[in-house]
C-alpha cells in the first residue's frame, strides 16, 4: 500500500462552497487525488490518500480516500466537487471517510514516513520499502512546526531543487514506485 498525506492548510471543512478553488484551494487536493489514483484506463487500488483540511469552519478534518473501496469516481472536477460537498456535509461515498483528526495524529500513526522537501535526500538514493507514506503540503507548503513533527517519524526526501506542484509530486512518486516494481519483476 502506498499512502500520501497532504496538509491543506486552508481547505474548507464543510460543504458550503461554490467551487473547489474557492473552498480554500480544494482544487489542489482534487488534482493530487487524480495523480494518486488514476492511470490510463484504470484506478490504482494499492493507494490510500489522506487530505487533512485546516480551513473554516471546523478544522481539522481528515479525509481518507481508500483505493481498495473507492467507487463511482471519474477524472472530471465536477464529480470530485460533488463528492467533497457530500462528504463535508455529513454524507457518504464509497471509499471516502471523514475523521476528526489533526495532521499530527495522522502522521504519528504511520511508519516508513517520507517528507517531501527540496533540500531532502535525493529520491534516487532512497529505499522506500514496501509501504511508504509520503507527506507534503499544498500550494503553500508545510508549516515549519508540522514539518519538524513529521520528521520525528521519518526522513526528508527530495525530487530535486525545484519546487513542484503537489499533484506533480504525487505523479512522480507513483512513476518511480512503478518503475522499481517493474525492475523487481523482471
Amino acid at each position: 500500500m502506498i499512502e500520501f498525506i497532504l496538509l491543506s492548510r486552508k481547505g474548507r471543512t464543510d460543504g458550503k462552497f461554490r467551487s473547489l478553488r474557492e473552498a480554500g484551494r480544494l482544487d489542489v487536493v482534487y488534482q493530487c487525488l487524480l495523480m494518486a489514483f488514476f492511470t490510463s484506463g484504470a484506478l490504482r487500488r494499492d493507494v490510500m490518500f489522506h487530505a487533512v483540511l485546516g480551513g473554516p469552519p471546523r478544522p481539522p478534518v481528515h479525509l481518507v480516500f481508500d483505493g481498495r473501496s473507492l467507487r463511482d469516481v471519474r477524472t472530471d472536477e465536477r464529480t470530485w466537487e460533488t463528492i467533497f460537498r457530500k462528504i463535508l456535509s455529513g454524507g457518504s461515498h464509497p471509499g471516502v471517510e471523514l475523521r476528526k483528526e489533526s495532521f499530527q495524529d495522522v502522521v504519528k500513526a504511520k511508519k516508513h514516513v517520507f517528507v517531501l522537501h527540496e533540500r531532502g535526500e535525493d529520491v534516487s538514493k532512497v529505499d522506500f520499502g514496501d509501504n511508504p507514506v509520503f507527506v507534503m503540503g499544498d500550494h503553500v507548503g508545510l508549516p515549519r512546526k508540522d514539518e519538524k513533527f513529521a520528521l520525528r517519524y521519518g526522513t526528508k526526501i527530495s525530487l530535486g531543487r525545484k519546487p513542484y506542484l503537489a499533484a506533480t509530486c504525487v505523479d512522480i512518486l507513483n512513476y518511480l514506485l512503478d518503475r522499481r516494481l517493474d525492475r523487481k519483476h523482471r
